[in-house]
């Protein structure tokens, strides 16, 4: 019996004792120390935090919280133990100290995160910390650091070390792609998850037991790898990714929310006690930014989200690689002062070739951010061949979808306008002229 296998909550998988049941009709495994975290006062604020924050003004069903997300992922990681258990290879490496060490990283993985933390974290203030790091408070003093040390025999600082830093060995590199990787198990969750509560297929339609099933070790076994029989299934993932960012997450309805959230919080951040802002729950952070915004411009941008009405600024235009190329190369992942001092260009533009007033904050351009997806890079090994090749190598839908850069095809330039000037504004002809004019004029 591997040792691995032997660890309560890996064995809890098929005894099947105590459960927590989570959509879709899926058992979580507890046991009283996993119980102990979850029940801390640190975790239970993940469930006062929505997965997918502004999406549900869009896809209405999607109010799942990170308390959920972070079950699923918990359960994965037990899956991805138990399957990789049966490689010699994985078992040699990781002993049943670190399994238990990546079991607790996984259900804390997302313990740092604060309401629409990555809408925020993408207009990168010098103010705002990565969530990672913003974690460590939680993590290394507290309930939850003596939960830890008292009840795992784990150092909180080795979480800490796992979830956030450059992995040190080889051990700790195999755990840190199973947690952020290709096929990890954060993906693996919030794909399906994310699909099942929005109400559309296009994260489930891919193999998940067929892809566990197919787990092992890359060539050099610092990280993780599949063989040939979960091809199939890793291809439909790549697709799966690919459509959610394009028809969720990257919506046009949802990206105009972003925007909206995004100037209003660049906005008002130079007066937000960021720290105490992060460690709130998501309508607690929704009462302090609209009493912050009071007496603002910046109040119709959070009215227009939070509001008795929805009121969602409109599409003006939109250009990818395909649409007004050079206007989106000129725009695309340049650092967000510089997009809010563009769109204010544009406002006054706009202004002069209506011959009416449009304010600053009427109009908001929404670009893909600075930082990049990570690239899709997996190796498939070859049994028969004893050889392993990357999936991209031997796939084309990897390569159409994943090699080249992913965000490029997927998020698109688009500016946004407040719903009582964007009739006026579409009736400019000259609108591509002025938003060139409205770059050279930013510098």
């Amino acid at each position: 019996m591997s040792a691995i296998r032997d660890i309560p909550e890996v064995a809890e998988l098929d005894a099947r004792g105590s459960l927590i049941r989570i959509p879709p009709e899926i058992d979580v495994p507890l046991t009283p120390r996993v119980r102990n975290l979850l029940d801390s006062r640190e975790f239970r604020r993940l469930s006062k935090i929505s997965q997918l924050g502004l999406v549900s003004l869009v896809y209405p069903a999607a109010i799942h919280t990170r308390f959920e997300h972070s079950l699923g992922v918990y359960r994965h990681a037990l899956l991805f133990l138990k399957r990789l258990s049966f490689d010699p290879r994985f078992a040699a490496a990781i002993g049943p100290a670190q399994a238990e060490l990546f079991i607790a990283a996984a259900l804390l993985h997302d313990l740092g995160h604060w309401p629409f933390c990555h809408p925020i974290e993408d207009i990168r203030l010098p103010s705002v910390p990565r969530h990672e790091m913003f974690a460590n408070s939680f993590l290394l003093e507290g309930e939850i650091a003596d939960v830890l040390r008292s009840d795992w025999g784990v150092n909180p600082r080795d979480v800490v070390s796992l979830l956030s830093e450059k992995p040190r060995d080889d051990a700790t590199r195999i755990l840190a792609s199973m947690l952020s990787g290709p096929i990890d198990i954060d993906k693996m969750d919030y794909l399906a998850r994310d699909s099942l509560h929005a109400g559309v297929p296009y994260g489930r339609n891919f193999d998940t037991g067929r892809l566990i099933g197919s787990l092992c070790l890359n060539e050099a076994a610092d990280g993780l790898a599949i063989t040939e029989k979960g091809k199939t299934a890793a291809e439909m993932m790549v697709f799966a990714r690919y459509v959610m960012f394009s028809e969720v997450y990257w919506h046009h309805g949802v990206r105009a929310a972003t925007a909206m959230l995004q100037r209003a919080f660049f906005q008002l951040h130079g007066s937000l006690d960021m720290d105490g802002l992060f460690r709130m729950s998501e309508s607690q952070m929704i009462a302090e930014l609209i009493q912050a915004a009071t007496g603002t411009a910046t109040a119709d941008l959070l009215d227009g989200l939070f509001g008795a009405e929805r009121r969602l600024y409109k599409r003006l235009a939109q250009y990818s690689l395909f649409e007004q190329g050079p206007l989106y190369d000129r725009l695309a992942r340049r650092p967000y002062p510089w997009l809010v001092a563009c769109a204010e260009k544009l406002a006054d533009l706009t202004s002069a070739a209506l011959g009416r007033r449009v304010a600053p904050h009427e109009i908001l351009l929404d670009a893909p951010p600075v930082g990049r997806e990570v690239e899709f890079n997996v190796d498939v090994y070859f049994p028969k061949e004893a050889r392993y090749r990357p999936l991209g190598e031997i796939s084309p839908v990897v390569r159409a979808l994943a090699e080249r850069q992913f965000d490029d095809y997927v998020k698109r330039v688009r500016i946004f306008a407040h719903p009582r000037v964007v009739d006026d504004l579409r009736e400019l002809a000259d609108l591509p002229e002025l938003v060139g004019r409205a770059i050279d004029q930013t510098g």
